[in-house]
């Protein structure tokens, strides 16, 4: 190959994709330090010198080896408008284990610290689990109905993510409203603003404008401070990642409670991978899936023994990339860009400088994308069994209201008293045997429905079955790993896969199962969402 004919690094088109990309991923920082700083209450000395400087670094080796895999595409084929595959971190997990993980143990011991290393913790088992994945995921991914798998993600998004930006949002309506006005009108209205500046950046701006506009006058929506801004330039300074196995191992403490997510929200991974890789090829851009998923979980393990909590994911929205423009050198130029604001503290400025109010309506539209998601790319008969898969997450997010509240006040539901909880209409137990193991929980529901509905009867009952193995040993309807957690449940999956199988050999069905629809890949509309 010539000198003249070698792929190009940058192109004019990079310039359209490295801006909305790079907002896009500066975006995801700014949620991802919100919640660390103000859900998670972690000090500042590990937001800024331990956690993000890892996560730029996870950021910017990911991004960079997409782009050389792009490059090595474009080198083989002869192609000059090879895209590389956008990456970063997984938004839906970043919630997860904030919500399910980190928040709970935190404040379960009072230590934020806690909290960060049982984090670590779950994506150093996730990070193995996507690293083993390649040669499992096509199984699970035939095996389980789609409305499983998104259902169970579904219940996350309503109750993890959405609920509490919404509160937030009400709370201080004339930021949250407005902002929230501003992401929807683009994100799911077509709305273009200004020369196609992102709508998440518009309302950040838009709500900071508002929050500090507000705090000039006396009226302080936002809650914003001169004295806090002035604080955040004492994060400024030089912050490399150091080495954290040692806390990454002092999580392993909470293992039982990470194994009942991480494995389930690691086989997500995989299947979500798999999704976007093959988006990628439908839009020309043919990549080795097993090259795909190894470095997801290579770089996620990197990012993990330095301090980082949050998983690599490749992105859904390489085809709105590449007809932006994108090709090379926008992934790498984003890594390189990533890794300055987060080593340098850059970050903590910013993030000083933005109210968190205007953040609440980009975490609500995330819950409410993911969510929909669900409905829209199962089938249409399988909503029954979405609704099912969700309900778990419910009885886990009220479960958790309850000991939180319980606990401020000095009690708890049992110290209270299950019978007098239950006199005022909170059955208390239900929501601990429901929502416990929550993730895996809403899978197996979801698809014992599924199969209900298509009359598949055998595969409903193999799934009960499992159902009830896998309730044996905490992994569902309990709060740990174990032998013999929670027989009452296991027994009655042994007897629903009894009542399934009958069905299958001896009932009659008196209708057809409802017509299969087929659903071709769906690409929401805000790729900046991701």
């Amino acid at each position: 190959m010539t000198e003249s004919t070698k792929p190009k690094l940058w192109t004019p088109g990079d310039w359209n994709a490295y801006f909305g990309f790079g907002t896009n991923i500066l975006v995801n920082l700014l949620v991802l330090t919100t919640l660390l700083r103000f859900v998670l209450k972690m000090p500042d000395a590990i937001v800024f010198g331990r956690i993000l400087p890892a996560t730029g670094l996870m950021l910017c080796l990911s991004t960079v080896y997409y782009a050389w895999l792009a490059y090595k595409l474009a080198e083989k084929t002869g192609r000059k408008d090879v895209c590389a595959l956008p990456s970063g971190i997984s938004v839906p997990h970043m919630f997860v284990v904030v919500f399910v993980i980190m928040l709970p143990i935190a404040t379960k011991t009072g230590d934020p610290i806690k909290g960060w290393e049982a984090g670590l913790t779950w994506v150093f088992v996730q990070s193995f689990v996507l690293m083993a994945g390649g040669f499992i995921a096509p199984i699970i991914r035939k095996i389980t109905p789609r409305a499983a798998l998104l259902g169970t993600l579904a219940g996350v998004s309503v109750s993890f993510i959405s609920m509490r930006p919404a509160l937030e949002m009400f709370m201080t309506p004339v930021i949250g409203l407005i902002c929230f006005t501003i992401i929807l009108a683009s994100w799911f209205g077509g709305v273009r603003y200004f020369k196609g500046i992102p709508a998440g950046l518009v309302a950040i701006a838009v709500g900071s404008l508002i929050a500090w506009g507000s705090t000039a006058l006396g009226y302080n929506f936002g809650g914003m401070s001169t004295a806090n801004l002035a604080a955040s330039f004492s994060n400024f300074g030089f912050s490399v990642p150091l080495p954290a196995f040692d806390h990454v191992f002092s999580g392993f403490q909470f293992l039982g409670v990470i194994l009942v997510t991480a494995i389930p929200f690691g086989i997500y991974d995989l299947v979500e991978a798999l999704d976007n890789v093959e988006s990628a090829a439908v839009a020309g851009d043919d990549f080795p899936t097993t090259r795909v998923l190894t470095a997801d979980g290579v770089v996620s393990l990197i990012g993990c023994c330095m301090g980082n909590p949050f998983i690599n994911a490749v992105y859904i929205g390489h085809p709105g990339w590449k007809a932006m423009g994108g090709r090379i050198g926008y992934s790498a130029a984003t890594g390189v860009t990533v890794i300055v604001l987060a080593w340098l503290g850059i970050i903590s400025v910013m993030s000083s400088l933005v109210p968190v109010v205007a953040i609440s309506p980009i975490l609500l539209y995330i819950g409410m994308l993911i969510g929909s998601q669900a409905f829209q790319e199962s089938p249409r008969a399988h909503a029954p069994a979405i609704v099912l898969a969700i309900v778990p997450h419910l009885a886990a997010w009220g479960k958790l209201m309850i000991d939180n509240s319980l606990g401020a006040a000095g009690t708890s539901a049992h110290a209270l008293g299950l019978d007098k909880l239950g006199q005022v209409g909170v059955l208390y137990h239900g929501l601990e045997v429901l929502g416990g193991g929550s993730i895996l929980g809403g899978v197996m529901l979801g698809a014992i429905a599924a199969f209900i509905i298509d009359r598949a009867f055998t595969k409903a009952a193999a799934f009960a079955a499992a159902s009830a193995g896998m309730t044996f040993f905490g992994l569902m309807h309990g709060e740990a790993i174990g032998i013999g957690q929670s027989p009452v449940v296991t027994v009655a999956y042994l007897g629903v896969a009894g009542v399934l199988f009958g069905c299958a050999k001896l009932a009659t069905v008196t209708a057809p199962a409802p017509e299969e629809h087929h659903h071709g890949e769906h690409e929401p509309a805000a790729v900046a969402a991701e």
